[in-house]
């Protein structure tokens, strides 16, 4: 299973994380995932200056905002 992890810290947070995370979900439901992608907080990933970030699997993201979300999934999470 394919965890995503989003940075909840404060800095992240008000920087479009809330709404990455809206972003993620909506994705996940579109295209039948929520089932074999876990989401999971993270208090600090410890690159608030970059931020917000989100990981998935073991690829850290920075800077990401919300129209960037699907790019990311596309290249994550769907087939080869």
């Amino acid at each position: 299973m394919k965890t995503i992890k989003i940075c909840m810290g404060s800095s992240c947070f008000a920087r479009e994380n809330r709404d990455n995370l809206a972003k993620i979900e909506e994705y996940l439901a579109l295209y039948g995932l929520t089932d074999s992608v876990q989401i999971a907080g993270s208090l600090c990933m410890g690159k608030c200056a970059d931020g917000p970030n989100i990981m998935v699997g073991d690829t850290l993201y920075s800077k990401v905002l919300p129209d960037q979300i699907n790019e990311i999934l596309d290249k994550e999470l769907q087939p080869k």
